[in-house]
């Protein structure tokens, strides 16, 4: 385990550590030595004064002299630390005895020992009385066992250990403050030379603290010698080397940024630029598109020969290939433009997929391919219509870029989720360009830009309207294997869904609807269609003519239809904003415009005005009208049954 200890910290163990270990050491050997010492002084003084009684008793035990030995052992009672004495013969009796009894050597309780701790307090001590007179002496014993042994008896003093005790109590207090006070110098001095040490690197790490904060202008003062003020001086070296790098790099930053915003700003003009210019082409386009639509529908209804019917069969189809073409950029403007809003709820995907069958069959079977459209009986969570205009981008750029095999419209359900898979046997991707497929008017088997291929906008729609949903899309394909193209939705629980009722076909006979529109083709043409299905139409160019029209016919419009760009202070917003206030806040209108941009769309949806943009189809312009007329039924059925409940 690794110590998440601080320089200071460590120092201060490395300095007392040893030193504290060193002073138990000492303070233990030397205190242990000295009492030792003070054992031996005390035995020593026991054995010499035994040896004084034992050379005093002498004659006494020669001679048999009990009084004599007697008043030796109570004299010798008055030394101090004396607590006892006792002599006996060599037989064992005992012939004097002074203060406590003590047994002689070999009759204790313990052993023959001449120095014996018998108690805590008491140390006894044994001292055998030799015999010392010449063999030519008168007195001289004759008894022969005495003259072989040389002893008399022993002489047994107790004496006390209090004062050993006390003076080891004393010697161990005197070791341990001193050891405490070794101890507290040793941390004194660790402290203060830890202060020493610590002291200067703290300050060289508070340093590069405020350097790391980018406060390049702190600098350490330089304490010490050695390798700590080598130290402080390399941090100021470097500090000094960063400031001048950051100088100089704010300078190249300015500098780069400068350019940086240049070139923005210049890329910015020219996107501009070409915003400007895509939304007058596609305006322009818009209203030839426009009215080429309207005229063509208008004649289609009229009687002709076969050959013409063809003709103009196949002009239709021209017509509608670069409305697809000007729908798709539309799609993109207003995904761009944040006016699309999903709508999640709970479907079934089975009539989803019968729609996707039915609507593709023909055109797989026109290509030779073979269109499966696996049944399934999931339910997801998502917007209806933004999710089949997924599937039906993924499916017709499957046909578009499949040109043998098939198309497998397939889903699987994966824990909580349903991942619908578009299939194809087509000429794949390589993984290095699958990215790019999401890319706006990126075609990557399209090099001579065919029109029957798209635009390259159908994936980049999918990739827009899955974001939008949050539905992740995933790619798989290889060059050569074909694409699996899935979309991951929310599983739903199924549920009774009652069947769609089916729009009633709407009539339109004398039906006044106000127009206005400054393209003369577009305005003849929008209004022959509208006389076509039975509607009186009175057209102009602006708001002063419709006015003067609606006046000199003294009709009340039902249902207002004006372009966007008109000439003069007006849009057409400000046309419906004015005739509104003139015949009701409840006019029907309904704007139609060439411009794509996303200001006209979020101008218009601020303002609850539906806008078809041009070119018009005439099936969407009549469902839009067929809208309008029964919002106006509605508005009036509720008017009506608000008179009746104020009578």
């Amino acid at each position: 385990m690794r110590l998440s200890w601080d320089v200071r910290t460590r120092v201060l163990f490395v300095a007392l550590v040893p030193t504290v270990v060193l002073g138990f050491l000492l303070t233990g050997f030397l205190t242990f030595s000295r009492l030792i010492d003070l054992e031996d002084a005390l035995a020593q003084r026991g054995r010499a004064l035994a040896r004084q009684i034992s050379a005093s008793a002498e004659y006494g035990l020669f001679s048999g002299n009990r009084d004599l030995l007697q008043r030796l052992a109570t004299s010798a009672l008055s030394s101090a630390d004396l607590y006892g004495v006792a002599i006996y013969d060599r037989d064992g009796t005992l012939m004097a005895v002074s203060g406590l009894r003590v047994h002689p050597a070999g009759t204790g309780p313990d052993d023959n020992e001449e120095v014996q701790a018998v108690s805590s307090q008491m140390m006894r001590i044994v001292e055998p009385v030799f015999y010392s007179l010449a063999p030519d002496d008168p007195y001289t014993l004759t008894d022969a066992a005495a003259l072989q042994s040389g002893s008399l008896g022993e002489v047994v003093v107790l004496i006390s250990r209090e004062t050993l005790e006390n003076r080891k109590l004393n010697q161990i207090a005197t070791a341990l403050a001193t050891l405490l006070l070794v101890l507290a110098g040793s941390t004194a001095l660790a402290v203060f030379m830890s202060r020493s040490v610590t002291r200067p690197i703290q300050r060289i790490a508070e340093a590069m603290a405020e350097i790391g904060r980018g406060r390049l202008g702190t600098r350490v003062p330089i304490e010490g010698g050695g390798s700590l003020k080598a130290l402080a001086e390399g941090v100021n070296e470097m500090a000094a080397h960063l400031a001048v790098a950051r100088g100089n790099l704010e300078g190249r930053i300015a500098d780069a940024t400068l350019q940086l915003r240049e070139r923005t700003e210049e890329a910015e003009r020219a996107n501009l630029a070409k915003s400007r210019f895509l939304a007058a082409a596609s305006h322009d386009l818009r209203q030839p598109m426009h009215a080429l639509g309207l005229f063509i529908a208008d004649l289609s209804r009229k009687e002709h020969s076969p050959d013409t019917h063809l003709l103009i069969g196949r002009i239709a189809a021209s017509a509608e290939a670069m409305e697809n073409l000007l729908d798709s950029l539309l799609d993109i403007s207003k995904l761009d433009a944040g006016v699309v809003t999903a709508a999640p709820s709970a479907f079934p995907l089975g009539p989803l997929f019968e729609r996707l069958g039915n609507d593709y069959l023909h055109a797989a079977r026109e290509r030779g391919l073979r269109l499966r459209v696996r049944p399934t009986d999931l339910w997801i969570h998502s917007d209806p219509l933004l999710f089949e205009r997924i599937l039906l981008n993924l499916v017709g750029n499957a046909l578009r870029y499949t040109p043998s095999g098939g198309i497998l419209i397939v889903a699987r359900q994966r824990g909580p989720n349903v991942q619908v898979e578009v299939r194809d046997s087509g000429l794949g991707i390589a993984p290095d360009e699958q990215a790019n497929v999401f890319v706006e008017f990126v075609q990557l088997h399209n090099p001579a830009r065919d029109r029957s291929k798209g635009l390259g906008l159908g994936l980049a729609i999918v990739r827009r309207l899955a974001d939008l949903l949050y539905h992740p899309i995933t790619l798989r394909s290889a060059p050569g294997c074909g694409s699996v193209f899935a979309v991951m939705a929310p599983l739903a629980q199924a549920r009774a869904q009652a069947p769609d009722p089916q729009p009633a076909e709407q009539d339109f006979l004398g039906r006044v609807i106000a127009l206005i529109d400054d393209d003369a083709l577009a305005q003849e043409s929008l209004a022959g269609l509208l006389r076509a299905w039975g509607c009186f139409v009175v057209a102009s160019d602006g708001l002063d003519g419709l006015l003067a029209g609606l006046a000199e016919l003294e009709v009340t419009p039902e249902v207002l239809i004006t372009d966007y760009r008109l000439p003069g202070p007006h849009t057409g917003l400000d046309i419906i904003t004015l005739l509104r206030e003139r015949f009701g806040p409840g006019l029907p209108a309904l704007l139609l415009s060439g411009d794509t941009g996303p200001e006209t769309l979020q101008e218009a949806t601020a303002r609850a005005v539906p806008l078809l943009h041009k070119p018009v189809r005439p099936a969407r312009l009549r469902v839009a009208l067929g809208h309008l007329f029964a919002r106006r039924a509605f508005n009036e059925q509720a008017a009506a049954r608000a008179g009746d409940e104020a009578l």
